[in-house]
């Protein structure tokens, strides 16, 4: 839309030019004059096409905050040996990462990130500014898998914000990523030292408490009220979870099949939290298509924000 604005402005400047020098102007002088006017249009038309370029990543995917409170960096020594799928938390909604590979052997961490198409080239794990210091040695090359790419990556360490340059093979130029490696999408036993944060855990008397809780997995439709109440009773903790609309007619938590305890506006739940600070995987039987869909979800109550 400015770039039109821009271009009939200038346009309209050229006519007026040209209209005043036919006054006692030659021919010549008012072909020169056209000829400026065009070029400086013309000019105007790039200099507006180059900045909505360079804006349209900035405008269409906004950077967002990665990982969560209270993460604590796990390198390879805290984690078994082994491969393992692994969840990337990305900052960019342009770089996305359907799967993700994590192989722990030696003493070291490497990713295979499988991403949603083809638009990188290189990878740098760095800022895009180390990376256009840093010689070619040092890009990570895409490998092709069909229609999509993906990148064998060094890892640092889980639950750590990670610098990651990515390079656009469109607009040829390097773009800031923060990546986490989450290490509580890993199997339970796969990291040494580390157990489930529960009620007992935190100390948490028996009593009614509120505490935020986050949604994850799905379409990204659905969400849940946060806070949400929280009830510990002989040390065990439940929640009461109250979707955004009343078409779920059951949830299955660690195995377990659970009812609704109503329906009437929300679909409202109340479910044992198995842990605190990590992902809890659930999922939850939708009625609003065509043939109910049960759906893999994960909750994250944040032991922090218990009151």
């Amino acid at each position: 839309m400015k770039k039109r604005i821009i271009m009939a402005a200038l346009a309209a400047a050229a006519l007026s030019l040209c209209s005043c020098s036919d006054k006692g102007s030659s021919s010549s002088e008012k072909a020169d004059v056209t000829t400026t006017a065009a070029e400086t249009t013309a000019e105007a038309t790039t200099v507006a096409e180059t900045t909505a370029e360079t804006a349209t990543e900035q405008v269409t995917a906004p950077q967002k905050e990665v990982g969560y409170k209270g993460m604590e960096a796990v390198t390879a020594d805290g984690v078994s040996e082994g491969e393992y799928d692994i969840t990337v938390d990305s900052s960019s909604t342009m770089f996305r990462i359907t799967e993700c590979r994590l192989v722990v052997s030696g003493g070291a961490m490497t990713a295979r990130m499988t991403m949603s198409g083809s638009g990188y080239e290189y990878l740098f794990m760095g800022t895009g500014e180390e990376a256009g210091k840093a010689p070619e040695t040092e890009y990570i090359p895409a490998e092709e898998e069909g229609e999509v790419v993906a990148f064998t990556v060094p890892v640092e360490a889980l639950d750590k914000e990670i610098d990651c340059a990515a390079f656009s093979k469109k607009k040829q130029q390097w773009y800031d990523r923060k990546l986490v490696f989450r290490a509580d999408s890993l199997p339970e036993g796969t990291l040494s030292g580390r157990s489930k944060v529960t009620a007992e855990e935190l100390g948490l008397a028996d009593g009614e408490y509120t505490v935020e809780v986050s949604l994850e997995g799905g379409s990204g439709k659905a969400s849940v009220q946060s806070p949400a109440k929280l009830t510990v009773k002989d040390g065990q903790a439940t929640a009461e979870i109250i979707w955004s609309s009343n078409k779920y007619d059951y949830m299955v938590v660690d195995g377990e099949k659970i009812l609704p305890v109503s329906v009437d506006e929300f679909s409202v739940f109340e479910i044992p939290v198995t842990e605190f600070d990590g992902r809890m995987d659930v999922s939850a039987d939708t009625t609003a298509m065509s043939t109910p869909h049960e759906i893999s979800y994960t909750l994250i109550f944040d032991s922090e924000t218990i009151k």
